[in-house]
C-alpha cells in the first residue's frame, strides 16, 4: 500500500533509539524525509547509520532535549514546516507514590507533557495553513491501565491525551489529525530495565523474569518495534486522514476493557 507521504517532512522527539527510532525506520521507508532527535550526538548518528543500512536513505538529526525550550527550538529549526510530528520522550522511572513530591511530578510534566504540547504548539499553525498534518503522541498503555508504580508516567500522559483530544476537535477541519499510540511490553530498552526490575523484586534470573512477564501478555510474546513502527506509518499516511483523536493500543490484545 503506497501511504501517500513520500517527500513529506517529520519530526520525530526522542528518536535516536527504541521505539521513536522504530518509527523514524518506518517512515523512512515510505520516503518520507526524517528529521531525528536526541540528546546524544553519538547516539544520534548510530541511529542515521542504522537507518541508511537498513533503506538507503539518509535521515537528518538534531541534538536537544524537548524538555528545554532550546532543545525545542532547534529542532523546530531543522525542520521547518513539518508535515508530521511524532512526539515523544523517556518515561518516568517507577516507583512508589509514597516517595513522589512536587519535583518529581514537575520533572514527568515537562518530560511527558509540556514537552510534547509546546512542540504540537510549534508545527500546528503551518499544518493547518498548508491543509495537512499528522501528529502521533507516544504514550503509554498506563493512559488507559494505570498500575500504582507507574503513578508518574499516569499523570503527564494522561494530561496530554484530555490536551490533544481537545485539539484534535478544532483541527480536524483542516486536515490535520491526532493520535495517541498507546505501548505496552514492546522490546526495546525500556523493557530490559523493566524485566531487570522484575527479577529483582521476585529474586529471579532475568530469562526468568522474562518469561514470567511474556505470560502477562495475551498474544505470549513480547512485541516487536517494527510492528510500533507500522502503525505510526500508518497514521501519518493519506489514507487515515478519517481517524484521530484516538488511543490506539498496541500491547498483544492484554487490554481487558472494551473501551
Amino acid at each position: 500500500m503506497d501511504l501517500g507521504i513520500h517527500g513529506k517532512k517529520a519530526i520525530i522527539c526522542a528518536s535516536s533509539k527504541g521505539l521513536g527510532k522504530a518509527c523514524a525506520l518506518s517512515l523512512a521507508k515510505e520516503g518520507v524525509l526524517v528529521t531525528i532527535n536526541g540528546r546524544y550526538q553519538t547516539n544520534i548518528d548510530l541511529a542515521i547509520e542504522e537507518v541508511f543500512q537498513a533503506t538507503g536513505v539518509r535521515i537528518h538529526g538534531v541534538t536537544g532535549d524537548i524538555r528545554t525550550e532550546e532543545g525545542r527550538l532547534a529542532l523546530l529549526a531543522g525542520c521547518p514546516d513539518a508535515d508530521i510530528l511524532v512526539t515523544n520522550n523517556e518515561g518516568p522511572k517507577p516507583g512508589n507514590f509514597e516517595d513522589w513530591g512536587r519535583e518529581q511530578y514537575l520533572e514527568a510534566f515537562d518530560a511527558n507533557m509540556l514537552g510534547p504540547v509546546l512542540m504540537i504548539r510549534g508545527v500546528l499553525p503551518g499544518m493547518r495553513t498548508r491543509k495537512f498534518g499528522r501528529i502521533v503522541n507516544i504514550t503509554s498503555a498506563m493512559v488507559k491501565s494505570p498500575l500504582p508504580h507507574q503513578g508518574l508516567s499516569t499523570a503527564a500522559r494522561t494530561a496530554l491525551t484530555a490536551v490533544c483530544k481537545a485539539i484534535s476537535r478544532d483541527v480536524a477541519q483542516d486536515n490535520v489529525t491526532i493520535n495517541n499510540l498507546l505501548p505496552e511490553r514492546i522490546d526495546t530498552g525500556r523493557q530490559i530495565q523493566m524485566t531487570e526490575r522484575q527479577a529483582k523484586i521476585d529474586n529471579i534470573s532475568f530469562v526468568d523474569a522474562r518469561k514470567k512477564i511474556e505470560l502477562t501478555i495475551a498474544a505470549k510474546r513480547f512485541g516487536k518495534t517494527e510492528e510500533f513502527g507500522d502503525m505510526c506509518a500508518y497514521l501519518c499516511s493519506k489514507q487515515a486522514s478519517f481517524i484521530s483523536g484516538q488511543n490506539i493500543q498496541i500491547d498483544g490484545g492484554s487490554y481487558r476493557g472494551i473501551v
